[in-house]
């Protein structure tokens, strides 16, 4: 069957991957994979609050969910310093790159549909892109395009820094990227770029003739029965969401983020969602297919879509708009306050989201990626989750899903 365009008689509610399961007998423990009884609960719940205080972390939201066991669903600390109200797994966080997940699915939609292709030169689409011709839409999507991360262009970051309220359009981001030469000639190899997924966003707007955050909603959320996730027009938050935490500021004085605008990250990064949510779309990205049974994406788009190339990073590969990182598939994100990582580890039959309100990463690196780590040693010790440095995705300048080193605010 297609991909469902019909959103209007999907049910409102999230169908959960434990839902899936109803009625089936469990499945036995797959190798490499410790099962979530009470000892290793208990076990998890000491190592995380560990590393939490040994990082300073204010607040983490865990959701492991092992197909046909009991899932392991946790929130630690606060997500309000100034009130002390605890974090909670149905609140609202800023999602960072995840985003690309979500933009990139757009794209192959269109693919799906015939109205653009994935050899074809970006300039096919979209006028003004330097070198576009040359540069194709799946480059775009692989990160291969060699085109200049505009979230490491000093002046941006300048800007940024000294005013984070700022709304910006997606043109105004792009001048800043295309101010400069291309790192290298398109397909000569990896490097994380916002740009890239900027590009794509435009691209789905120009093909579609819809605004990004409208297409998304109508032809991935909904169909997804995603409700609880959104593309923002400015710096709204949804209630009841997740307090950030930064430190990237003039004086380095950590503050509360929650209300700085987004719109820098846009198609890259500026996505919201929920813990909930979140373990319902890995599986479909993963999949391509629709908690219905129906597409997302047709199979021959899904399998492209899954072909990871090496990034040039131990265990990390990219496909289009997804990353792979020793078995475990998805996509992380990180901006100033947020952190996000959603992934699916197959063989496994696991889904694994984490949230954390804070990207005052320190001497201890990604946060998100201390807890993954912290997790994964446990439960998945034959797939641990160690994200090399440099190849973590972000959105502004420093680490946050497969990317270069950066200073911050990532994606």
């Amino acid at each position: 069957m297609g991909r469902y365009r019909t959103p209007t008689v999907l049910a409102a509610a999230s169908l959960m991957l434990t839902t899936l399961c109803a009625g089936q007998a469990p499945a036995a423990t797959p190798p490499g994979l410790n099962g979530i009884d009470p000892v290793t609960a208990e076990q998890l719940d000491d190592a995380i609050t560990a590393s939490m205080r040994k990082a300073d972390i204010p607040g983490v939201g865990i959701g492991l969910w092992i197909d046909g066991e009991d899932p392991y669903v946790r929130a630690f600390g606060t997500s309000d310093k100034a009130t002390g109200v605890p974090i909670k797994t149905d609140m609202h966080t800023r999602i960072g790159s995840v985003t690309k997940t979500f933009a990139v699915t757009a794209a192959l939609q269109l693919v799906d549909d015939g109205k653009v292709r994935l050899e074809a030169p970006i300039s096919t689409y979209l006028d003004g892109v330097p070198g576009g011709d040359r540069i194709t839409v799946q480059q775009l999507a692989d990160m291969r395009s060699g085109l200049f991360n505009y979230t490491e262009d000093p002046r941006w970051m300048a800007a940024f820094k000294a005013d984070p309220h700022r709304a910006w359009t997606p043109q105004e981001l792009l001048d800043f990227s295309f101010a400069h030469p291309a790192n290298f000639p398109p397909d000569a190899r990896w490097e994380y770029s916002n740009t890239n997924t900027v590009l794509l966003g435009l691209l789905v707007e120009k093909v579609s003739g819809q605004p990004l955050h409208t297409y998304l909603q109508q032809h991935v959320l909904e169909p997804a029965d995603l409700d609880a996730s959104s593309l923002p027009t400015g710096a709204e938050i949804t209630a009841p969401f997740v307090h950030g935490y930064t430190n990237f500021t003039p004086d380095g004085a950590t503050v509360d983020a929650s209300t700085w605008n987004p719109s820098w990250g846009w198609a890259a990064g500026a996505m919201l969602s929920t813990m909930d949510d979140l373990h319902s779309w890995v599986p479909t990205l993963v999949t391509g297919k629709l908690p219905d049974g129906d597409r997302l994406l047709e199979p021959g788009t899904q399998a492209q879509r899954l072909r990871m190339l090496p990034t040039g990073h131990p265990g990390v590969g990219y496909g289009l708009g997804i990353a792979d990182l020793d078995g475990w598939i998805g996509h992380n994100g990180e901006l100033p306050g947020y952190e996000t990582i959603a992934v699916r580890l197959p063989q496994a039959r696991a889904t694994m989201v984490i949230v954390v309100n804070s990207d005052s990463d320190g001497k201890f690196g990604n946060l998100s990626s201390v807890i993954a780590n912290t997790i994964t040693k446990i439960v998945t010790p034959e797939h641990v989750w160690e994200l090399p440095p440099a190849a973590q995705p972000n959105t502004v300048p420093e680490p946050s899903a497969p990317s270069t080193p950066t200073p911050k605010p990532r994606s």
